[in-house]
This record gives C-alpha cells, sequence and structure tokens, in this order.
C-alpha cells in the first residue's frame, strides 16, 4: 500500500524566510531519499540552473493526514557536489552543536505568533474599524471576549504531540489575536527542526480555519506587544553551577560586538519591536538581570536563588530563524565558557 511523505525545506525567502512543502508518493516499506525542486522559484537558483536537492534530516508522523503519512524535513543542497546550500542554516547550526556537543547546550524556544484575520488583515478579535480594550486582561486570558482562535491551538498542540514533537507549553499571550507555543528543551538542532515543523503544521492547520498566521515582529504599530521568540539556553556548566557560570554567559553575550552581531541576525523588524517598552530593552543597548523583562537577557528568579540553571534571551524576533539562533547562541557562550 502506498503512503504520503510530505517533504519539507526552507527556502531562500527575503527579509524572511519560509517553510515549503510538497508530496511524494512512495511504496509501502519504500523509504523517503533524495528530492529536488524548482531553486528558481524560492529565491535559491537561476533559471537556468535551477535544481535544488533536498535531503531528509528528520521525519515524524503527519498528524494531518492518515496513520501512515509522514513528515520529511529536509535539508537542502548543490546538485554539483551535494554541499550545504548557501541558504541551509541547518547544517551551520549542526556545525555548531559538533564544535561544542561536550558543553551539552540545551534550548527551549517560545514561538509567538498572531492570527491574521484574512478579511481585515486585522489580528484576531480586533473589530473591523476599531480597537479592541487595551492590553492587560488577554495574557493567558479565559472567555470569549478576550480569546480567539483557541479552536486552532488546540488542534496544533494536540498535532505537535501526535508529531512527537517536544512542544512543552501554549499560552495566549498579551495581544488579542496573539498566542505562544513553547519548543524544548532539546539541542541546537534538534530545536530548529521540531520548530520548522511545528510552524509547518500551524500554517497547515490554519488553512483549515480560514486564517492566516503572522510571524511579523511588530504586526500593530502602536500600544500593542511584538511578537518575538524568546531563547531560553543552557550548558551543562550553566546546569550544575555556580552562579558564576550564569553571569560569565550573560557577559559573553554583551561583550565587544557581540550585540550588533545578534540583533542582525534576530529577525527582521527588530527596530519596531525592540523599543525600550512592552516588555523589551532597546535594540541599541545590552542588559542582563533577575526576573527582569525590560533587559536583553533576563535571569530567572529561581536560577538566581539556586545558583544555577538557564538564561532567556528576549531579543530574537517571532521571525527569525531558530537555526541561525541557536547557532549563534551556542557559538557565543560555549566559546566563552570553554
Amino acid at each position: 500500500m502506498a503512503y504520503r511523505a510530505e517533504y519539507l525545506w526552507i527556502d531562500g525567502s527575503e527579509p524572511t524566510r519560509e517553510i515549503r512543502s510538497k508530496t511524494k508518493i512512495l511504496a509501502d516499506g519504500e523509504d523517503p531519499g533524495l528530492w529536488g525542486y524548482d531553486g528558481s522559484s524560492t529565491n535559491q537558483a537561476t533559471g537556468d540552473n535551477s535544481d535544488v536537492v533536498i535531503k531528509p534530516v528528520f521525519q515524524c508522523p503527519d498528524p494531518t493526514r492518515g496513520e501512515n503519512d509522514i513528515l520529511v524535513l529536509c535539508e537542502t543542497l548543490l546538485p554539483a557536489d551535494m554541499s550545504p546550500h548557501p541558504t541551509n542554516t541547518r547544517a551551520v547550526a549542526a556545525a555548531s552543536l559538533a564544535r561544542f556537543a561536550d558543553q551539552a547546550p540545551i534550548f527551549g524556544l517560545e514561538q509567538e505568533f498572531t492570527l491574521i484575520n484574512p478579511a481585515t488583515g486585522w489580528p484576531a478579535g480586533f473589530p473591523p474599524n476599531g480597537f479592541p480594550a487595551p492590553q492587560g486582561p488577554y495574557y493567558c486570558g479565559v472567555g470569549s471576549l478576550k480569546i480567539h482562535g483557541r479552536d486552532l491551538i488546540e488542534e496544533h498542540t494536540l498535532a505537535c504531540i501526535q508529531a512527537g514533537l517536544a512542544i512543552s507549553g501554549t499560552n495566549a499571550e498579551v495581544m488579542p489575536g496573539q498566542w505562544e507555543f513553547q519548543i524544548g528543551p532539546v539541542d541546537t538542532v534538534t530545536v530548529g527542526d521540531h520548530l520548522w515543523v511545528a510552524r509547518y503544521l500551524l500554517f497547515r492547520l490554519a488553512e483549515d480555519h480560514g486564517v492566516e498566521v503572522s510571524f511579523e515582529a511588530k504586526p500593530m504599530p502602536g500600544d500593542w506587544n511584538g511578537a518575538g521568540m524568546h531563547t531560553n539556553f543552557s550548558t551543562k556548566a550553566m546546569r550544575e553551577g555556580p552562579y558564576e557560570n550564569i553571569v560569565a554567559a550573560c557577559e559573553a553575550m554583551g561583550a565587544l560586538g557581540k550585540p550588533e552581531e545578534h540583533i542582525d541576525a534576530y529577525g527582521v523588524g527588530i527596530e519596531d519591536r525592540l523599543t525600550g517598552v512592552h516588555e523589551t530593552q532597546r535594540f541599541d543597548q545590552f542588559s542582563y538581570g533577575v526576573s527582569d523583562r525590560g533587559a536583553s537577557i533576563r535571569i530567572p528568579w529561581q536560577v538566581a536563588k539556586e545558583g544555577k540553571g538557564y538564561i532567556e534571551d528576549r531579543r530574537p524576533n517571532a521571525n527569525a530563524d531558530p537555526y541561525v539562533v541557536s547557532s549563534l547562541v551556542t557559538d557565543t557562550i560555549c566559546a566563552a565558557l570553554s
């Protein structure tokens, strides 16, 4: 009996990367293998040399289809020599993990997003010709006046569980129509694999609900929170203590030239989101502090109390590439703690 393999890969779209997919029908017992696509349609090749190879690197059940169907996440390769395509950021993350595997880096990513009403172009819960009540009651709220899109969120959460992804939580966020799911704790590469597949499932299920998903950093101007991808990180030394290892990690992130390097890689629209208000530090300033959601790096209160644990980088945008974020954080902190 045949089954369906939905091949997923990351394109070369600018300014933000997108996930693409297409279906391959495989015979029962046949494993997914190399495939290809038209890179000239994904900003990854020219028309006169358009082929890009996709190589399976992670697969899981496809909860949107039959019980035998699967999702196949792929890396992109150049057909001439099967080397990583220039847009293949997963290969960069894999190299970072290989360099610092002895430090056992672990991530937890908090993926915020906004559900958009296609008819109005505004976030779900925003009236067509006005604004809802100010922020306050929506974060982790309950009730039809506060919460919009819960059916989709519940379906997405269950789909991620059925796919075997490392989803660890969900919640409504500060702005109406804004939600979050968390992936982790897992390593530098796995966190990107699982987050990209979870993004695919979110977009795919949103089709059935007639809504659009936005990872835009500041989907509504004015006195509304932006959307981030808060990045929780630890190494073995940070998890075991002493507290000086936590401080050293924060100092490494603020070392000369590092804040600018990270900000440049943390997504599009960062200046609009990191303004110094709405629970952010300014994009051109760096700070860290215990329980401080207005800092670049937050040290959770229990970490300060116990003298060990993890830190939260609050700067990455919702539209950042998780492979880019995880490799950069791994390289910066692990090099400093070596």
